[in-house]
C-alpha cells in the first residue's frame, strides 16, 4: 500500500485546504451544484426540502472528526437548523429523509451525543416510517398522484434512518419497516446479473407489482449506474445492521456487475451501463458512491476477497481525482463529471457534468475511511 498510501495523504491534504476555503466562502448557504465553478443558489433558501441538503453538512461532520476543528460542527448545525424546520411540514418531504437527517442531526448525535440532535432524527425517522406500506411491503418514493406505488433503489440509503432509529430506541418497529422494504428490493429491483431497476411500481392496494418506470436512467430496463451504486452499498449496510447474508450476497452480486462495467471504462462510470454509445455521459458521483459501498463490503468478506473489493475502489477514486478533481481554491466544488440523469430533467440538462455535493461528500468518505479517520453516517 506504499504508493496508494502516499496518493490517500496527498488528497487528504488537499481536501483538507480545500473543505476549509469553502466552509468559509459558503457561510450559510447549503451548496447543490457547481455552475462555471460556482455554487450558485443557496437551496437553503432557495428549496430546502430538496434531497441533496445534507450532504453539505455531512462533508462538515466528517471534516470535524476527522480535524476536530469546531468551526465544522458550527456550519454543520447550521443546516440542521433549517432542516429541522422542516419537520413540521411533512406534506413537504419525501423518503429522502434518511439522506437529508442522517448527514445533520443524526450525525450530531453519533459525535457530539446532543440529546436535541436525537429528537429531530427521531422525528425524521417516524416521518420515514409513516410511509411504510404494508400491502406491499414498501416505503412510498415521492408524493406525486399516481406515484403511489413507486418503490426507488435510492431508498436502501434512507432506510438506515429506521435501523439507527432502532439502535438509539429499542423499539422493533423500525427494524420491522427497514427489513421489509430491503426484502421487496431484493425480490423486484435486482436481475439476475446484478443490473437494477431504478423504479418498480407496487399496487398499493394488493402488493402486485405494476410495472417498471423509467426516470433517471436511459430507459426502464437499462442500468442507471447511480442506481446500481444504491443498490450496492444500500445492501452492504442492511447485512451490517442485521448480519442478514442474503443482504451481503446481494450486494456483492451488484458491485460485480458495477465493477465490471466501469473497468471498461478507464473507471469512471456512465450515467447508464446500458445506454447508446453516444452521445457519451459520465457520472463520477456514481464512482464515489460505489467506492464508499466497495470498502463496506471488504469489510465482510473473508481475508482473500477483500482485496477485490479494495483494489477497485481505489482504482475508481485515483481515477476520479486525476480525471476530474478540481483543486482550485477559488473554485467550488471538487469532483466534476457529476450528472443527476440521463435524459435531463425536463429536457433541461443542468446539473450535467458538473460538481455535484454529493459527489464530493462520498469521495471524502472513501478517502477518510481507507485512511482509518471519518465517522459512519450509514
Amino acid at each position: 500500500m506504499g504508493k496508494e498510501q502516499a496518493w490517500l495523504e496527498a488528497t487528504w491534504d488537499k481536501l483538507q485546504k480545500k473543505f476549509a476555503i469553502e466552509r468559509e466562502r459558503m457561510g450559510s448557504k447549503i451548496p447543490y451544484f457547481a455552475v462555471n465553478n460556482e455554487y450558485k443558489q443557496d437551496f437553503g433558501s432557495f428549496l430546502p426540502s430538496f434531497w441533496t441538503n445534507g450532504f453539505w453538512a455531512g462533508i462538515c461532520w466528517q471534516m470535524y472528526q476527522a480535524t476536530g476543528n469546531e468551526k465544522y460542527k458550527d456550519t454543520a448545525r447550521i443546516t440542521s437548523d433549517i432542516l429541522n424546520k422542516l419537520l413540521l411540514k411533512a406534506d413537504e418531504l419525501y423518503h429522502d429523509v434518511g439522506f437529508m437527517w442522517l448527514n445533520t442531526s443524526v450525525a450530531d448525535y453519533r459525535i457530539t451525543k446532543d440529546e436535541d440532535a436525537r429528537k429531530f432524527g427521531l422525528h425524521a425517522a417516524n416521518i420515514l416510517a409513516g410511509r411504510f406500506n404494508p400491502a406491499g411491503g414498501f416505503i412510498r418514493a415521492w408524493n406525486d398522484d399516481g406515484r403511489e406505488g413507486f418503490a426507488i433503489i435510492d431508498c436502501m440509503m434512507n432506510i438506515n434512518l429506521l435501523y439507527w432509529a432502532y439502535e438509539v430506541t429499542g423499539d422493533p418497529r423500525y427494524k420491522h419497516i427497514a427489513i421489509r422494504h430491503a426484502d421487496t428490493t431484493l425480490e423486484n429491483h435486482i436481475r439476475e446479473d446484478g443490473s437494477v431497476y431504478h423504479i418498480v411500481s407496487i399496487d398499493p392496494e394488493n402488493g402486485a407489482v405494476a410495472g417498471f418506470p423509467e426516470n433517471q436512467g436511459y430507459s426502464s430496463t437499462s442500468s442507471w449506474s447511480r442506481g446500481q451504486a444504491w443498490a450496492l452499498y444500500g445492501f452492504a449496510l442492511s447485512y451490517r445492521h442485521t448480519k442478514d447474508i442474503r443482504y451481503l450476497n446481494a450486494a456483492k452480486q451488484v458491485a460485480h456487475y458495477f465493477i465490471a462495467n466501469v473497468s471498461l471504462a478507464d473507471w469512471i462510470p456512465l450515467v447508464d451501463f446500458r445506454a447508446p454509445k453516444e452521445p457519451v455521459y459520465i457520472d463520477t458521483t456514481a464512482g464515489a458512491i460505489a467506492a464508499s459501498g466497495l470498502l463496506e463490503i471488504e469489510e465482510y468478506v473473508p481475508e482473500f476477497e477483500k482485496a477485490f473489493y479494495s483494489e477497485a475502489a481505489l482504482c475508481i477514486l485515483k481515477s476520479t481525482e486525476e480525471k476530474y478533481a478540481d483543486w482550485d481554491e477559488s473554485h467550488d466544488g471538487i469532483i466534476s463529471g457529476g450528472t443527476g440523469s440521463y435524459h435531463g430533467h425536463n429536457g433541461n440538462r443542468f446539473d450535467a457534468d458538473v460538481p455535484i455535493i454529493y459527489g464530493d461528500y462520498y469521495f471524502l468518505e472513501a478517502v477518510l475511511r481507507l485512511l482509518g479517520k471519518g465517522v459512519r453516517l450509514w
